[in-house]
């Protein structure tokens, strides 16, 4: 005799065969929940990571934007010009592509005033000239291809082409205006002597606009060791100081010259 089974039987086994259990309904659904608690979990996570990284980042960039192509690595460099070495850390070489050991034809440096000092942090302000501060000086080293400096050229050169009438200037300094025909229009000549001083200072300083606008309206020439001629612009608030100005540049530009070791 066929005997058929309940369908409670029958409706059992089929839940049992899908693998679904017949304990409490609500095991499903805690489940789930317990699911979506740990991906909004693992969300928030990877959120807290983008942040601090997004944070690192805005740090790094904005240390980078500020720095502004400057570095503070003082790594030495040893650059050749001509038959001279100079020994120079990176912050204190202008251009970043000049960052680097070998020959060349020039060299552009830049150092803050007083302390003669490559690029910091804690100068950033000035090498920025942020609010219009002017501190900085500018060197440039290269192959000297005048016989004279520029102290040496003023009796047989400027004095040709200045006019002889003088304005005073601050300590003993005197400016010349230059002559129409000589091809200086726009800039003066700065000259003032002293007792100790072997040999006259004499700079060319811009006018005018010009002037208000430059960053460092003076200059002057010296020779250096081996046939160098070193070039530095400064701000006209130094001539007054030109003596320590001048003193501290070559004691500078000395040392540079001496290859550590």
């Amino acid at each position: 005799m066929l005997i058929l089974p309940r369908t409670e039987d029958t409706f059992e086994g089929t839940i049992l065969a899908t693998g679904e259990t017949t304990g409490d309904p609500r095991a499903g659904t805690d489940s789930r929940r317990n699911r979506f608690a740990f991906r909004v979990f693992q969300l928030c996570l990877l959120v807290l990571a983008l942040s601090v990284g997004l944070l690192a980042f805005g740090h790094w960039y904005g240390a980078s934007l500020s720095d502004a192509g400057h570095t503070t690595s003082d790594r030495l460099r040893e650059i050749v010009i001509r038959n001279n070495v100079l020994t120079v850390p990176e912050n204190a070489i202008r251009f970043k592509s000049a960052r680097m050991d070998g020959v060349t034809l020039r060299l552009d440096l830049y150092l803050s005033w007083p302390e003669l000092e490559g690029y910091t942090s804690e100068r950033r302000d000035d090498f920025n000239h942020v609010d219009g501060t002017r501190v900085i000086i500018f060197l440039t080293f290269e192959e000297q291809v005048m016989s004279r400096d520029m102290s040496s050229r003023l009796e047989p050169v400027y004095r040709q082409i200045i006019e002889a009438r003088s304005v005073a200037g601050p300590n003993n300094v005197r400016f010349h205006r230059f002559k129409k025909e000589s091809g200086f229009a726009g800039e003066v000549l700065a000259i003032a002597e002293a007792e100790d001083a072997a040999q006259p200072f004499v700079a060319r300083c811009l006018t005018g606009t010009a002037a208000k606008e430059a960053l460092a309206p003076c200059e002057r020439d010296i020779a250096i060791g081996n046939s160098l001629s070193l070039t530095y612009r400064f701000p006209a608030s130094l001539l007054g100081e030109w003596q320590v100005l001048d003193q501290a540049v070559r004691r500078k530009a000395s040392r540079l010259l001496n290859t550590p070791g």
